[in-house]
C-alpha cells in the first residue's frame, strides 16, 4: 500500500515533469517564432499606441531576438502591448466595395487599393481616421533595409508610440497562403498590412508599407495594395536609407503625409 507520503512525493514529481515538459515545449515554440520574428521586428507596426523598441512589424515590448538570430535579423520594431481604451468605430463603410485610399507625400502620391469585403474592419478604421484628418501631417518613421523591407507609417506622434485610442481585429490573415516550416509567409512588394503588439487583435492606425518582397508571420492583417507610381515613391525612399548608415530608423529620406484620403470606387 502506498503511503500518504510517498503519494504527495509521485504527485511532486508528475507535477514538476509536467512543468519541464511545458517549459521546454514553449522554449521550442518561442524558438521557432523568433527565427521569423527577429526579421520582422524591425518593421512590426504599433498599433494603438504600442512602442517600438527595434526594427518590427510586431507589437511586443520585447527586443530579443532568438538565440540563433543573425544580426540583419534584428532589424524589426516590437511595440509591447496596449489595452485599447476606446471601441473601434461603429461600421460606415460598404463591406462588398473596393476603397481607395490616397497618401499625398512629400515625395509623391501613393495610392492605395482597399478590398473592405476581406477586411471591413481595417478600411472602416482607416476611412474613419482619413475623414477626421488622422494621418494629414504625420511622418512616416520607420524604414528598414535589411531582413525586412518595409516603410512604416500612420503615427501621429511620428516616433513609433502612437495610436488612435482604440484597437481593430485581424482580418484576413490566410490571404497569403498558409505559413511554411519557417512560420512564415511572404508578404509581396506592394502589400499594406497592419502593425500590431504580436498579440491577437491589436492594430491601431499603424501599417507598413512593403516595398521588396518580405517574409514574416501571417500575423499582419494585408489590406492593401500600392499602385506602381506609389510603390516606384517607397523605393527610392528606401533607396536613400536610414539616418546614420543604420539598417533601421528613421528614413534619411524624411517623408511626410501631407493629407490622406479614403473614397469608395
Amino acid at each position: 500500500m502506498v503511503s500518504s507520503d510517498q503519494r504527495r512525493r509521485q504527485l511532486a514529481r508528475e507535477k514538476y515533469e509536467r512543468q519541464q515538459q511545458r517549459r521546454q515545449e514553449a522554449r521550442h515554440k518561442a524558438k521557432r517564432r523568433n527565427t521569423v520574428i527577429a526579421a520582422s521586428l524591425a518593421v512590426v507596426l504599433a498599433a494603438g499606441g504600442a512602442v517600438y523598441a527595434s526594427v518590427a512589424l510586431t507589437g511586443e515590448g520585447s527586443t530579443a531576438a532568438a538565440d540563433d538570430a543573425t544580426p540583419s535579423d534584428a532589424a524589426t520594431p516590437t511595440p509591447p502591448p496596449t489595452e485599447s481604451k476606446a471601441p473601434e468605430p461603429a461600421m460606415a463603410v460598404d463591406k462588398k466595395a473596393t476603397y481607395a485610399m490616397s497618401l499625398k507625400t512629400n515625395r509623391g502620391d501613393i495610392g492605395i487599393t482597399m478590398d473592405a469585403a476581406k477586411t471591413p474592419h481595417t478600411v472602416n478604421s482607416f476611412k474613419h481616421l482619413a475623414d477626421k484628418k488622422y494621418f494629414d501631417g504625420t511622418k512616416c518613421h520607420r524604414l528598414t533595409t535589411e531582413g525586412i523591407f518595409v516603410l512604416q507609417c500612420g503615427d501621429p506622434k511620428g516616433d513609433g508610440t502612437g495610436g488612435p485610442g482604440y484597437t481593430i481585429p485581424d482580418e484576413n490573415l490566410d490571404e497569403l497562403g498558409k505559413a511554411g516550416a519557417d512560420g512564415s509567409v511572404t508578404f509581396p512588394a506592394g502589400t499594406v498590412a497592419m502593425a500590431n503588439t504580436m498579440q491577437p487583435n491589436t492594430g491601431g492606425s499603424q501599417f507598413f508599407l512593403v516595398y521588396k518582397d518580405t517574409k514574416l508571420p501571417p500575423q499582419f492583417t494585408p489590406f492593401g495594395k500600392i499602385d506602381a507610381a506609389g510603390l516606384k515613391v517607397v523605393e527610392e525612399v528606401a533607396g536613400g536609407g536610414v539616418e546614420g548608415g543604420a539598417k533601421d530608423g528613421a528614413p534619411k529620406t524624411a517623408v511626410t503625409i501631407e493629407k490622406a484620403t479614403v473614397a469608395k470606387k
